[in-house]
């Protein structure tokens, strides 16, 4: 199988984001190329065209290779619900919850054989894949039971690539210590290291640059200088980038709670240059923006519990109260109801607790066993299509009459399909991600907030262009700073 692995020396140091632009680079090249992370944890996700669940670095990755993502590219997910069980997602398909100790034990050899079923379905597509590692290949705790470094590229038989980090420091005794940590044979596939996030004058670290190829033998193919404002998306909520505040700024404040999910439904805010986002833990942070968004999470009553020990619950009714502007995105949604019912332990764990939510609108959320997830597409107010996607358990209800509120959105036979919005806009609950990388209707909704600041409005930004160039300038950064005729030989056994 033709490829390459990207490893890192940590967590953080910049592998979705090179494996991102290897995966454009070889596009431009003429390869059909598939990125490729056997397991993936992050409750930030991404649904295929067939409704099925990814991470959202692998999606992401998929649209730089200018290819469909498929549930292939990331057979194994990893969605934490608290800080000692996650939900296992197999081939987009809610599979089990298991503790940390029971997935080691009891699913290895699972693991071992989704893997290899998501390489044969590539290697029958692809020309090659681009495979990103997890963390650091010598977590010598678990690394006698990997799914996602070294024993992917001995299965895949294809040569690593180390990246490195070195704006947190310790640059070279990060690359030394994971070498010496390798077994020799995974010492062996190592062809390169990229040196990452660099800042400053490149020409100062060639010393640097021979102290390691001699230390350790291996060529380092790249120093890869820090590039700012990529606005390309990230695996946690820390890489969105905020910007300082002015009056000349719509602020729009995102509630951060602890199980946060597809944070990213706010990032199309980053490329409105007008439009500047902040994150509120704590209820002497929240101010008086412009609007607020409630994005989803994994845990939508033990997030909600935490928002109401920090009184941020009380603090969003009294500034709807006073004009504020609210949106609430699936377990953010999910909040707003005036209760949520947990009969089967679907959502905390607990079977049959009733939580009182914050009560912006006048509907229940009901919990189930059973997940959803699906593509969907519809009409909302004034006549804007909107597609996105849904991932959540439970359904939420209308629960008593109030004329204030009507459908968020409606199907093409004018029947509701999703969510609800109070008549004056202020308050909108829906299970649509992605509901603000619809361009039309982005632009829409922050126009209104632009008319009630006094702030000129703006015309329609095409944020999938955006995007598109966003992967090319990354490519050229890449191509600008690593040898990748080395590369190219390294993945395809051919002089680049």
């Amino acid at each position: 199988m033709k490829g390459i692995m990207i490893h890192g020396t940590a967590s953080n140091v910049g592998k979705s984001f090179i494996t991102t632009g290897f995966c454009r680079i070889f596009s431009d090249l003429g390869y059909k190329t598939a990125p490729f992370k056997s397991q993936n944890m992050s409750n930030n996700s991404y649904v295929t065209f067939d409704g099925k669940e990814i991470g959202r670095a692998q999606g992401i990755q998929a649209e730089a290779a200018r290819t469909e993502a498929t549930v292939y590219m990331n057979p194994i997910l990893l969605k934490p619900r608290n800080d000692t069980h996650s939900e296992v997602v197999l081939f987009g398909k809610s599979y089990d919850t298991f503790s940390g100790q029971d997935y080691r034990n009891d699913f290895y050899e699972k693991g071992l054989s989704v893997i290899q079923t998501a390489l044969n379905e590539l290697s029958n597509e692809y020309d090659l894949l681009v495979v990103e590692g997890a963390g650091s290949p010598v977590e010598v705790n678990l690394k006698d039971r990997d799914l996602v470094n070294m024993k992917v590229a001995e299965l895949m038989d294809v040569p690593v690539i180390l990246v490195t980090d070195i704006e947190r420091g310790g640059v070279f005794a990060s690359i030394v210590g994971t070498l010496a940590l390798l077994e020799p044979h995974e010492r062996k596939r190592v062809k390169g290291v990229i040196i990452n996030k660099f800042r400053g004058d490149i020409s100062l670290f060639q010393s640097g640059v021979e102290w390691i190829e001699k230390q350790t033998g291996i060529k380092v193919l790249g120093v890869l200088p820090y590039l700012d404002d990529h606005q390309i998306d990230g695996e946690d909520s820390l890489s969105i980038r905020t910007k300082v505040l002015n009056d000349h700024f719509l602020d729009i404040a995102v509630i951060r709670h602890p199980y946060i999910s597809n944070f990213t439904d706010v990032e199309p805010f980053l490329f409105e240059e007008d439009v500047a986002i902040r994150w509120v833990d704590h209820v002497d942070q929240l101010g008086h923006p412009d609007a607020v968004i409630i994005p989803g999470t994994r845990s939508t009553i033990h997030d909600l519990q935490t928002i109401k020990k920090r009184e941020l619950d009380q603090a969003l009714v009294q500034y709807v109260q006073n004009g504020g502007t609210v949106v609430g995105i699936c377990g953010g949604y999910q909040m707003l109801s005036e209760k949520l019912l947990d009969p089967y332990g679907a959502d905390s764990g607990v079977h049959g607790p009733e939580t009182e939510g914050i009560g912006l609108l006048p509907v229940q959320t009901i919990f189930f066993n059973e997940k959803k997830t699906k593509r969907i597409k519809g009409m909302t107010h004034p006549t804007v299509t909107i597609a996105g996607y849904e991932i959540h358990t439970g359904i939420t209800q209308k629960m008593r009459e109030d004329e204030r509120f009507s459908p968020f959105l409606f199907d093409e036979n004018g029947q509701a399909a999703d969510g609800w919005i109070r008549e004056d806009g202020a308050v909108i609950g829906t299970y649509v991600h992605h509901l603000f990388h619809n361009d039309e209707w982005r632009t829409f909704w922050l126009n209104q907030l632009r008319r009630k600041k006094g702030l000129p409005e703006q015309k329609t930004l095409l944020i999938t262009a955006k995007k598109d160039k966003q992967y090319d300038r990354l490519a050229d950064h890449i191509r600008t700073y690593v040898n990748i005729d080395e590369i190219v030989k390294l993945a395809t056994g051919k002089e680049g």
